[in-house]
C-alpha cells in the first residue's frame, strides 16, 4: 500500500498510427484529404485535481476528530498497550510512522494485537492487502465509513500486517467489533445522541428536526 497523492501528469504523446496526415491537395478540407475520412485524435487521460486529495483528506481527519478512536501520533508499541488486554475486535486509528502512508488501523485479533495500514490514492482509502486480495478490496471515501462498513458488515477482511510484508506469512483475518476511544476523552452526551440517532435510521435529514440539530448530526453521519 502506498500512498498516491498524484498531481497532474503529463499529456501521453499521439501514436504516430493515429495521427491523420496532412495534405496540399486543392481540394482537401481543413487539411485533410477528401478521400479520408477526418478521425478524431485519441482523448488525453483525464488529469486529478490535488485540490481533490486536500477535500478528501481534510474530510477524513475531520470525521476521525470528532469520532474519539483516532489516537493521533502514537507508535506502535503504545497501540499494542492499549489493546494487549482488549476483547477481539477492539481497534483504533493512529497515525502511521511509515513516511510513505497516511494512518494505520491497529487491531486486536486471535493472534495478539496487529497492525493493518491504510492505502489512500485518488480520494479513496482502502485496507492494505496482499497483491492476491487487492482487487476484492472496497474502497472508501473516507476512513470512517471504510471502518463503518467492515464494522457494520460482521465479515472480517485479509490484511497484510504492517511489520510483515511478506504477504503468505503475514494474512491474517481482521475482524472489526468495536472503537476503544482515547484516554481521557470520554463522548459527550450530545454526541452519544447523535450515534443513536445515526444507528436508529438511515435518513436523518427526514426527521422533525431544527435546523441546528440537522446540521450536528451531517457533521457526522456515522454510528460509531
Amino acid at each position: 500500500m502506498i500512498l498516491c497523492v498524484q498531481g497532474p501528469r503529463a499529456l501521453l504523446p499521439v501514436p504516430t498510427t493515429d495521427v491523420v496526415p496532412l495534405t496540399t491537395r486543392p481540394d482537401a478540407c481543413l487539411g485533410f484529404s477528401a478521400s479520408v475520412a477526418p478521425r478524431c485524435m485519441r482523448s488525453p487521460p483525464q488529469l486529478w485535481d490535488p485540490t481533490e486529495d486536500l477535500r478528501s483528506i481534510a474530510q477524513t481527519f475531520h470525521y476521525l476528530d470528532i469520532s474519539g478512536w483516532y489516537w493521533g501520533a502514537i507508535t506502535a508499541g503504545e497501540a499494542q498497550a492499549v489493546l494487549q488486554e482488549a476483547r477481539e475486535g477492539t481497534f483504533l486509528i493512529r497515525d502511521s510512522s511509515h513516511p510513505l502512508y497516511m494512518l494505520t488501523l491497529s487491531v486486536k485479533t486471535g493472534r495478539g494485537p496487529t497492525n493493518v495500514r491504510i492505502e489512500y490514492s485518488h480520494g479513496r482509502f482502502c485496507l492494505d492487502s496482499s497483491s492476491l486480495a487487492k482487487p476484492r478490496l472496497l474502497a472508501f471515501p473516507d476512513v470512517a465509513s471504510l471502518v463503518q462498513h467492515y464494522v457494520g458488515s460482521g465479515q472480517g477482511e485479509t490484511g497484510r500486517r504492517e511489520d510483515q510484508p511478506a504477504p503468505k506469512d503475514s494474512a491474517l483475518l481482521l475482524k472489526l467489533v468495536r472503537p476503544i476511544h482515547r484516554r481521557k476523552s470520554c463522548p459527550s452526551l450530545q454526541h452519544l445522541t447523535r450515534l443513536a440517532i445515526n444507528r436508529l435510521t438511515r435518513s436523518p435529514e427526514q426527521l422533525p428536526l431544527p435546523r441546528p440539530l440537522q446540521h450536528y448530526l451531517q457533521d457526522y453521519p456515522f454510528h460509531l
